[in-house]
């Protein structure tokens, strides 16, 4: 730079000089400027990206969880249906339930819990398959099949009775008399 101005003659040349490195100085701030302002895109697209990954990853996790504590579950309701049929205890019998303990205990450890079936029916995450007289209404009398969730994923509804209130099924009943 010094013997560019040592080339120019005048201060006229001098100072058109000074303006044109300016003028090259801006232009190289501006694009400067410019390439910060992409590399701080791409970070952020990079970073988002990253996010999306990790997310999607994790969804695709727990719904292949999901997709075989659901198949699992039915290995359970097969020990169930197989220890109701027991008339006597034995060394044979303790070793099935201690099976399905420790196959529950497996499906718990992922995150399966069992959807509770003592008080009032929701349908949310109950499934009523017939009712039955009583003097409340809406709780639950029987348990066919229990239900489970994987946190707020309802993998199975609990299969159940439904308490209704004996009065309203006479009502039904002489309002299809009339």
């Amino acid at each position: 730079m010094a013997d560019e101005f040592k080339g120019a003659e005048s201060s006229t040349e001098k100072e058109s000089l000074v303006e044109e490195l300016q003028e090259k100085l801006k232009k190289a701030e501006s694009e400067a400027s410019e390439y910060l302002h992409m590399a701080q895109r791409l970070q952020a697209d990079f970073d988002n990206f990253r996010k999306r990954t990790r997310r999607e990853s994790e969804e695709f996790r727990a719904f292949a969880v999901a997709g075989i504590v659901s198949e699992m579950l039915n290995i359970v309701d097969d020990f169930d249906r197989a220890l109701r049929q027991v008339k006597e205890e034995n060394d044979f019998v303790e070793g099935v339930v201690g099976i399905r303990q420790n196959l529950l205990k497996i499906l718990e450890s992922k995150g399966l819990k069992e959807i509770p079936t003592d008080g009032k029916f929701d349908p949310s995450c109950h499934e009523a398959l017939c009712t039955t007289e009583s003097d409340s209404e809406g709780n639950i009398a029987e348990v066919f099949q229990k239900g489970y969730r994987i946190g707020d994923k309802i993998l199975r509804y609990s299969k159940v009775k439904v308490t209704i209130k004996k009065q309203e099924i006479k009502e039904t009943q002489e309002s299809k008399d009339v």
